[in-house]
């Protein structure tokens, strides 16, 4: 993220986002969570809201299935299909189809178990505080600005 006063060109052209290392990753309460991709919002100095290239491989996951309680979050097909696990329901997507999240959002999940790559664009905003619930989990997620704690929900207890 670019925190300074340095500025950054503000135009992406395609052959520069060709150049951008894709870097891995996965989520580490799902072990076949496994997503590469390049961040084009941090490349031209974006610091509120995330735009993400991001792949997933055949028989893999994005991330987790979750909900957002202050982050909104949109995912875009470029090309491939998925499962999308929204609300307990599944729908296949494929190219051209968008998913958007307004919060509190309801739980959502992205799964390729088909034979071709899945690719897509996801971004959604990057607040200072953000709660995030894993329902298959039973688990709260709190984050405050880099500091990140996680509940189970039977041990959340009401302040009075």
């Amino acid at each position: 993220m670019n925190n300074n006063n340095e500025k950054s060109n503000p135009i992406l052209k395609a052959e520069a986002i060709k150049q951008i290392p894709e870097k891995k990753f996965s989520h580490p309460f799902n072990p076949n969570s496994e997503i590469s991709g390049a961040s084009l919002s941090e490349a031209v100095g974006l610091q509120r809201i995330g735009f993400h290239l991001a792949k997933i491989a055949p028989g893999k996951e994005s991330f987790i299935y979750h909900s957002h309680e202050f982050e909104e979050e949109f995912i875009y097909i470029l090309s491939g299909k998925g499962i999308a696990e929204i609300d307990n329901e599944e729908f296949e997507v494929e190219e051209g189809d968008f998913m958007g999240f307004p919060t509190p959002s309801v739980a959502h999940h992205l799964q390729n178990p088909f034979e071709e790559e899945l690719i897509y664009i996801m971004g959604g905003e990057r607040r200072e505080y953000e709660i995030a619930d894993f329902p298959h989990l039973q688990k709260r997620m709190f984050r405050n600005g880099n500091k990140i704690q996680i509940a189970d929900l039977d041990n959340l207890k009401p302040f009075m």
